[in-house]
């Protein structure tokens, strides 16, 4: 397995940890795409078998590190938090499909929300690379789980919104949708808990605007070969499971099925 080290861990909210660890493979050689992930193998022992999925945050070329920006919420991934400067890293990536940047746009919209937002980050990079504006509507639950604000600065306007109203504006992302703040946004990318997206589609679907979502489905395997991560998608008229390790994590929104 491929093995590699880590170089920096650091809680930056309540229960939130950046890591940055030396890519397993060449990025400028073997290429990535925002939305795509990470597999980490949780410890060398059979204690957990299955690995976890993280989504890549930054992608430093210069010095083949990658960034991933994660919640500790289980026993596996409180096992990474644990891990420090100069330890070993079982990393399988980059994996998955991730977000297409699409020359000639000129304003986009970025809608993340919670543990969702890190993934939107090297997009917003990659965006600015080309010449493309984003508004990034950024949504936590309250001020304590916000992060990564100061770095979405460099690459996007951004509104903060939480559910409490204890940083930025009050309420759901969804509450900010409004035609005259979207006015020239031509296409949106959206990543976060599945109520949201769903919401965020219902929204802008009515608007007739295209879109990418990136959908949170428990992985085992990562490579396509347990089919636990499926997911409902239509393509040619028919709506068939697909598998999110795959065929996404990122989908065009129009086929992303909501039961």
């Amino acid at each position: 397995m491929p093995q590699t080290e880590v170089i920096a861990q650091e809680a930056i909210a309540d229960g939130v940890y950046r890591m940055v660890f030396r890519a397993p493979v060449d990025l400028k050689k073997n290429g990535y795409a925002p939305g795509q992930f990470w597999h980490i193998r949780v410890t060398d022992s059979f204690d957990f078998t299955l690995r976890r999925p993280l989504s890549l945050c930054q992608a430093d070329l210069d010095n083949n590190t990658v960034t991933v920006v994660y919640r500790a919420q289980g026993e596996g991934t409180r096992r990474i938090a644990a891990k420090r400067p100069g330890d070993a890293l079982d990393v399988l990536g980059p994996l998955g499909r991730g977000f297409s940047v699409h020359d000639g746009d000129g304003r986009v919209l970025l809608v993340g929300g919670g543990i969702g937002v890190p993934p939107l980050l090297e997009l917003a990079h990659q965006l600015a690379a080309h010449g493309i504006r984003a508004l990034a509507i950024l949504g936590f639950q309250t001020a304590s789980q916000a992060v990564l604000l100061d770095d979405f600065a460099p690459y996007a306007e951004v509104i903060v919104v939480t559910d409490d109203g204890t940083l930025g504006e009050r309420g759901r992302v969804t509450d900010f949708l409004q035609p005259e703040r979207l006015q020239g946004v031509v296409r949106y990318y959206a990543c976060g808990p599945t109520p949201m997206l769903k919401a965020v589609k219902d929204v802008l679907a009515v608007r007739g605007l295209p879109g990418y979502l990136s959908l949170e489905e428990r992985m085992g395997c990562g490579i396509g070969l347990c089919a636990g991560c499926v997911h409902k998608i239509a393509r040619d008229g028919v709506v068939r499971p697909l598998k999110t390790c795959r065929e996404g994590p990122v989908f065009p929104a129009a086929e992303v099925v909501f039961a």
